[in-house]
């Protein structure tokens, strides 16, 4: 399959003052963009090419394929990444299934906040903080780079970018401040819910 860069769910001034114009021009249509051009460079024979975006990763991962598994990996988080957040996003009001799968696996919403935000915060370099699914229950993880949760066994239902191009133009170097914006202000539960929904199947 060759990759393809999606349009924004949303204009890029949608989710300001959280995340500005200037943000996701650069990291849309500069960052995300790259990632879908070396990834479809490194496809080329490599065997992977009739494979899902989900399948890629992970065999990417398991054969220590290093560039696919950095432009692939990145893709599909940036996929999902676009959608996990929307204008006027965030809050504590979870859709009924994933906020009793919260209180249950993660000790309720504010363990789940400040364990997630501290999981972002923890990542040395750059990388993702994530909410997965693994083995039947929610779980907070992190990964380097372009690593997702696909590739250790879990399904992600939520990401939050820990790169720098992701916040430097917003928060400078307060990537606390940053993690904290995004949780608050502009998760898309929904979308969470459907990813939720679909790693239960």
């Amino acid at each position: 399959m060759a990759l393809e860069l999606p349009a924004l769910p949303y204009a890029y001034d949608a989710l300001g003052p959280f995340m500005s114009k200037e943000t996701l021009e650069f990291h849309h249509d500069k960052h995300h963009m790259a990632y879908v051009t070396n990834g479809n460079n490194l496809l080329k024979d490599s065997g992977h090419e009739g494979k899902s975006l989900e399948d890629i990763c992970k065999a990417a991962f398991d054969a220590k394929a290093a560039g696919l598994v950095n432009n692939v990996g990145q893709h599909y988080n940036h996929v999902h990444f676009w959608n996990w957040m929307k204008p006027h996003g965030g809050g504590t009001k979870l859709p009924g299934a994933l906020a009793k799968a919260v209180d249950s696996d993660l000790g309720g919403y504010d363990k789940f906040r400040t364990d997630f935000v501290q999981a972002g915060m923890t990542q040395f370099g750059s990388g993702w903080a994530w909410l997965s699914v693994k083995d039947g229950k929610l779980a907070i993880s992190k990964t380097p780079n372009g690593e997702n949760p696909l590739m250790h066994g879990a399904k992600p239902i939520l990401g939050v970018d820990v790169w720098e191009h992701s916040y430097y133009i917003d928060y400078r170097n307060a990537r606390q401040k940053y993690l904290e914006a995004f949780v608050d202000s502009l998760i898309n539960w929904e979308y969470v819910e459907q990813m939720h929904q679909a790693a239960a199947r």
